[in-house]
């Protein structure tokens, strides 16, 4: 039979073989080793573990304060771990297998405050030059159609035009949907694209926001890194700000603005409504906020 050492020791093995960061495998030992000692002080061995034990040991998780997206990390740790024993026949069940992974709460996007969108676009055009015009243009675009990174840099070169106010975009599952983008974006996207090249100097590319990547548009990472520049333009935290967080930006100040939800599903994209009814959690919050801070009975 496998020591439990050698087992662990062939998970991280396995988990290194699929490329996991140094930190996720530093993270999943750490877990094993957890868990270990709450086996050792019930005088059993981590791989003869039974379902009572890992139940006990997230109580235990629990009642010690840890949140329950710790204890749903530990557990899906304890679950490959396990998996793992099965498939190597150093056991025949997997005890984790019935457990019900914690309740996790739902996570509230991060959106800016509109003054510190404005604030963002006037740090893109300090930029200067060709980068300061990019900068402009993919702020610009991501907040006013709320567009997945993914789709702004895929967006074809002809996809603005001065008399066209809304843009075809296909998004996730090849679904496509018509997004309204603003006389200001449109004009910042394409003074950023710059003029076509003279005849004989080479065909234009295909693509709204060209650029030298292998698959010839600019890449997602390239569009956060000129954000984050943007940002610090702008003096502000540049681990504020990301294409995400722009498309909740989007989301979330025109809800407050009063869009109604099932107009905000269709210009996100979002297959499911109850997939945009997250942003009315940031809209009850910010309305506790400010009764809070600003009610006279409410201390």
């Amino acid at each position: 039979t496998q020591s439990r050492s050698s087992a662990a020791s062939d998970v991280y093995k396995r988990q290194a073989e699929r490329g996991a960061a140094r930190n996720t495998l530093a993270a999943y030992r750490g877990d094993l080793e957890d868990f270990a000692v709450h086996a050792r002080a019930r005088g059993l061995g981590t791989a003869e573990a039974g379902p009572d034990l890992v139940r006990s040991y997230l109580h235990g998780l629990s009642a010690a304060g840890l949140s329950a997206r710790t204890a749903a990390r530990r557990l899906s740790a304890l679950r490959q771990f396990f998996r793992f024993l099965a498939r190597e026949g150093v056991r025949t069940d997997d005890p984790t297998e019935l457990t019900e992974s914690p309740r996790l709460p739902a996570s509230l996007p991060k959106a800016l405050a509109e003054a510190e969108v404005e604030a963002l676009i006037a740090g893109a055009a300090t930029l200067g030059g060709r980068r300061g015009a990019l900068a402009v243009a993919l702020v610009e675009l991501l907040y006013v159609s709320g567009l997945r990174v993914s789709e702004l840099v895929a967006l074809q070169a002809g996809a603005l035009r001065a008399d066209a106010p809304l843009i075809a975009v296909l998004g996730k599952g090849n679904k496509e949907r018509l997004v309204p983008v603003s006389a200001r974006a449109r004009e910042a996207a394409l003074a950023a694209r710059g003029p076509a090249p003279a005849r004989g100097k080479g065909a234009p590319s295909r693509w709204l926001f060209p650029s030298r990547a292998a698959g010839g548009h600019i890449t997602r990472q390239a569009v956060g890194m000129v954000l984050k520049d943007a940002a610090i333009a702008a003096g502000l935290d540049p681990e504020r700000v990301s294409p995400h967080v722009l498309r909740h930006s989007f989301a979330t100040h025109l809800l407050g603005r009063g869009a109604d939800l099932r107009s905000l599903q269709m210009l996100l994209g979002h297959a499911d409504i109850a997939t945009t009814q997250i942003y009315t959690k940031v809209l009850e919050e910010r309305l506790r906020q400010l009764v809070e801070a600003h009610h006279p009975l409410a201390g």
